[in-house]
């Protein structure tokens, strides 16, 4: 089955929003899952562009979903820097160690 590049869009805006509510909710787990859906679906799309070309109303709505797709993505950012910030505090005396 083949797939417009919209689906591709739509699913890559999809997942970005479920990356956020994840996000929300502390998961960080679920967010490395769903980060790794989007890598997927971009490595479809970026396939599929090859060969499919959007049409002036399909590039305007594909403005608008990468749009959505920055703010989930800013949003996300914010609610993971206290998180990646502890991360890098737990290998601070580690990375000493190490060397």
């Amino acid at each position: 089955m083949e797939h417009s590049l919209m689906d591709f869009y739509r699913a890559i805006e999809d997942t970005s929003a479920k990356m956020l509510e994840a996000a929300r909710d502390k998961d960080w787990e679920g967010v490395v899952r769903y980060e790794g859906a989007c890598s997927v679906l971009i490595e479809q799309l970026r396939f599929q562009s090859q060969e499919q070309q959007l049409l002036p109303e399909q590039r305007r709505e594909k403005a608008r979903i990468m749009q959505r797709i920055l703010r989930n993505d800013a949003q996300i950012r914010t609610l993971a820097e206290p998180w990646l910030a502890q991360v890098e505090h737990m290998f601070d005396g580690q990375s000493q160690a190490l060397h």
